[in-house]
């Protein structure tokens, strides 16, 4: 490990970027352990066991198995002072890696494709400095290392086993490492950020029979066809064009033989929304328009709708301290990105409900070295000098925030 030593010939500025640059080999070895390595989400115990050892190392106090496998950090500055969480997941996907590295999953059909090794690594990283640096800040920082963002959610379970409390957090952030925005950008805004996420399934049940006397027959096929067509006049036709959302149906099955009517046919979708307004809207809209279309049809139907992540909503006072951060931290005046919304979810929205705070990205794309695969891709990767970029970015709110 690169000890960390004072530098008193330097500014602070640029003795705090140097230190954390240092750390650039120990965050790429970190993340590409952690990368060999994907767990899924509420099965992260290599992962948890790999943080939970660092932290020992360092002196640090923690909690483990919080919500099965979270992890919190627990960081005291110099004197009395707010408190501040960092938050970081650590989860992976089921996707088989097609990425041809040295540091490529060993597990097979699992990948981080979504770079939470990486937040992972920056959460340590910050958590290394913050530990020998405590007289920089007052009051303390939480570290709250995630499970199962990417499903079925580790954010409201950490809530409700306390993590938010003793001592009670004041704000809190948490950043994503983001393949649609290049190398040295930071994408921050105030209000929404990410969009709610919504799931639901439906069967049709029509009556089946032969393709050749569709007369005798209710298609099932053919009334789920026009259920998908009229769900987009939701968006097109009663939502407000200001206010974006999605409804997406995804996954469609009905039909066993090309000469067969169905008499059921099941289908997938997704549902996303910026305006918090608009959460009990969907659900009743959308079984409207399909018990419309089913009893034209003489078609009978069930719907499973359900709520996962509501929208990722920063706070404004939260949101200008990472802005006026990240304004010291990026290089060229174009690397903050406030046009940086996306229908993408996330569960950092529990905690954003819970207490004040900002959820931002860091770009990680480089083209030119061909780390631009997106998201959840089976060969995504990102450029890893994002990493000490994160840390200083975590660090430099910490000691605006607890200064």
């Amino acid at each position: 490990m690169v000890p960390i030593s004072s530098t008193p010939h330097l500014s602070p500025i640029s003795e705090l970027r140097l230190q954390v640059r240092a750390l650039q080999p120990q965050l790429t070895q970190w993340r590409r352990q952690l990368h060999r390595y994907p767990e899924l989400g509420f099965n992260e115990h290599l992962t948890a066991g790999f943080i939970a050892q660092k932290l020992q190392e360092w002196g640090i106090s923690h909690q483990t198995k919080v919500a099965t496998t979270g992890i919190v950090a627990t960081i005291p500055g110099d004197g009395e002072g707010p408190v501040l969480a960092i938050r970081a997941d650590m989860d992976a996907l089921p996707i088989h890696e097609e990425n041809e590295v040295d540091y490529r999953s060993c597990h097979d059909g699992k990948m981080h494709a979504c770079g939470h090794d990486g937040h992972v690594a920056i959460a340590l990283g910050t958590a290394y400095y913050l530990a020998h640096h405590s007289h920089t800040f007052n009051g303390v920082v939480k570290i709250i290392f995630q499970p199962a963002e990417e499903g079925p959610g580790g954010a409201r379970p950490m809530i409700e086993a306390g993590v938010l409390r003793n001592p009670d957090v004041d704000g809190i952030i948490g950043l994503h490492l983001w393949n649609n925005l290049p190398i040295g950008t930071v994408g921050v805004r105030s209000g929404a950020l990410m969009a709610a996420v919504e799931g639901f399934s439906c069967k049709i049940f029509g009556k089946g029979g032969h393709g050749a006397m569709p007369h005798q027959t209710i298609d099932s096929i053919v009334v789920s066809a026009q259920v998908i067509n009229a769900l987009q006049t939701i968006v097109a036709r009663n939502i407000d064009p200001i206010a974006a959302a999605v409804v997406t149906v995804g996954k469609l099955h009905g039909g066993t033989a090309m000469n067969v009517i169905a008499d059921t046919t099941e289908m997938h979708g997704t549902v996303r929304y910026f305006d918090p307004a608009l959460q009990a809207y969907f659900k009743q809209r959308i079984e409207q328009v399909i018990r419309g279309v089913c009893q034209s049809h003489g078609a009978e139907y069930h719907l499973n709708y359900w709520h996962l992540y509501p929208p990722v909503i920063n706070d404004c006072f939260m949101a200008e301290l990472v802005r006026s951060v990240a304004a010291t931290v990026v290089e060229t005046p174009v690397g903050i990105v406030p046009d940086c919304q996306t229908m993408g979810g996330e569960d950092m929205s529990f905690f954003l409900q819970a207490v004040p705070g900002c959820y931002f990205f860091l770009g990680s794309a480089n083209s030119h070295r061909h780390l631009n695969f997106p998201h959840h891709h089976p060969r995504f990767d990102f450029d890893e000098s994002a990493l000490p970029m994160g840390v200083e970015l975590f660090i430099r709110c910490v000691e605006k925030f607890c200064g």
